[in-house]
């Protein structure tokens, strides 16, 4: 039989991952720094560089939070 045969998919052999690359090979997880390394090996955390999350006001939102287990599984 043919390779792509026995495949389940066939990924493109361009793309490195850290699985398919070489022994010490790290992709990372696209995350940008929070901050800087000092000269003494220190990490000095920048405020501007933190990320912001923006939470809307539920107040009076008819919704709860989560889901009763004794709530019935088909609701007609």
């Amino acid at each position: 039989m043919a390779k792509q045969y026995l495949c389940k998919h066939r990924a493109s052999p361009n793309i490195l991952t850290s699985k398919t690359g070489p022994r010490n090979y790290y992709k990372g997880k696209n995350c940008l720094s929070t901050g800087r390394h000092t000269s003494k090996g220190k990490y000095i955390l920048i405020a501007e560089k933190l990320p912001k999350y923006v939470v809307p006001d539920l107040t009076g939102f008819p919704l709860k939070p989560y889901v009763e287990h004794s709530t019935p599984k088909n609701i007609p």
